[in-house]
């Protein structure tokens, strides 16, 4: 008996030990991540440190995975779910409603319609188009409709699913966002968007994926248009909150209804997707919310939430890098194409109906 009790602490220990290496492999990946984000080449196309670590920890994972001991496994499972919600949460010192405030009715109006209609499109056109499973059609749409890569995160985590999954959503932003960002400048030097400089911010933070692909973009415009664009994005930012609850509560009801049918062939699913949740409101959206508050009443001092922001970007790196490492190619050659074509879909419409949402907000405001 003494001596089981003699072999379970180092057992313990080496556990906590290989969990600490994790974690601190995952940081060391995302700072090298973040140094390749900021040469010019990579920064010049708008990819965020978040974009690249999981492109880096994707080829990693399936590369040279065999080199990471499995007792790493639990730290990058770590970084790739709580250390996520945690970041989710500080991301809302990004926003405050006195920025919100300033487009008014014109950019709560573009955004509501935009995430509401984008949600709504790519959910339908991932599951029944293009028979793609519950989790990986939201991702998809999600990160299309508020705010690319963190969306996908926050989703992810809420939705309980699969990395691969999240990789394959991400690849969508990476592909289209990127598009967006030099396809909307040319379209509107060419005179074809008929936009003015106050529709041109709607239409730009509206509609494209990435924060750091609308302020890209923007740039190319004038720095009205980029302020306009960069306050509706932060504002589709802000819709993350409400859209988790519902969805939150959303996944209880599905859940519940199909214990209580005792349903045995639970189609667009995998084993396990629709198990009764303990929580239906993510806590860490709430935590999204109040950050938000404390960045509205200016508590904290410019240089403090400065350096937060900084290491919360830092944190959701990790938590891509670490998606990445947990990824299969394998698994994303199962959906990829059709996860592409529910991506592309959802593209044309942020283009020609972000367009057209945009030219009714304009009217209806003027």
């Amino acid at each position: 008996m003494s001596t089981a009790h003699v072999h379970a602490v180092p057992s313990n220990a080496s556990s906590t030990r290989g969990h600490l290496n994790g974690i601190l492999f995952v940081a060391l990946f995302a700072a090298a991540v973040t140094r390749i984000a900021q040469l010019p080449a990579i920064a010049g196309l708008g990819l965020s440190p978040l974009i690249v670590g999981i492109v880096g920890g994707a080829i990693y994972g399936n590369a040279l995975r065999d080199g990471m001991p499995d007792s790493w496994a639990a730290g990058v499972n770590f970084s790739a779910r709580r250390l996520l919600r945690i970041a989710v949460a500080f991301f809302g010192l990004r926003v405050s409603l006195q920025e919100i405030a300033q487009v008014g009715l014109p950019g709560l109006t573009e955004s509501v319609l935009v995430v509401v209609s984008t949600l709504v499109i790519g959910t339908w056109a991932g599951m029944k188009l293009m028979k793609l499973d519950r989790d990986t059609a939201l991702l998809t749409a999600a990160g299309s409709a508020i705010c690319g890569a963190a969306a996908v995160l926050a989703f992810e985590s809420t939705l309980q699913s699969k990395p691969h999954k999240s990789a394959m959503a991400v690849g969508s932003v990476v592909l289209f966002g990127t598009l967006s960002m030099f396809l909307y400048p040319a379209l509107y030097r060419a005179g074809w968007l008929h936009l003015d400089t106050l529709g041109a911010g709607l239409f730009f933070g509206g509609t494209i994926h990435e924060v750091a692909q609308v302020v890209g973009a923007a740039a190319n415009v004038s720095p009205e248009a980029t302020h306009v664009a960069t306050i509706v994005k932060m504002t589709r930012v802000m819709l993350l909150v409400p859209v988790l609850l519902v969805i939150g509560i959303w996944l209880n009801r599905s859940a519940r209804g199909l214990n209580g049918a005792n349903s045995t062939n639970s189609a667009n699913s995998e084993p396990g997707t629709h198990a009764a949740r303990k929580l239906a409101v993510p806590w860490f959206a709430l935590g999204f919310l109040a950050m938000v508050v404390v960045n509205s009443l200016h508590i904290l001092p410019a240089p403090a939430t400065q350096t937060i922001n900084t290491l919360d970007t830092f944190a959701l790196t990790m938590a891509m890098t670490a998606l990445g490492i947990e990824t299969r190619i394998s698994q994303i050659r199962q959906a990829g194409p059709r996860a592409l074509t529910t991506g592309l879909i959802l593209y044309v419409w942020l283009t020609v109906g972000g367009l057209g949402i945009t030219w009714a907000v304009e009217r209806l405001f003027a």
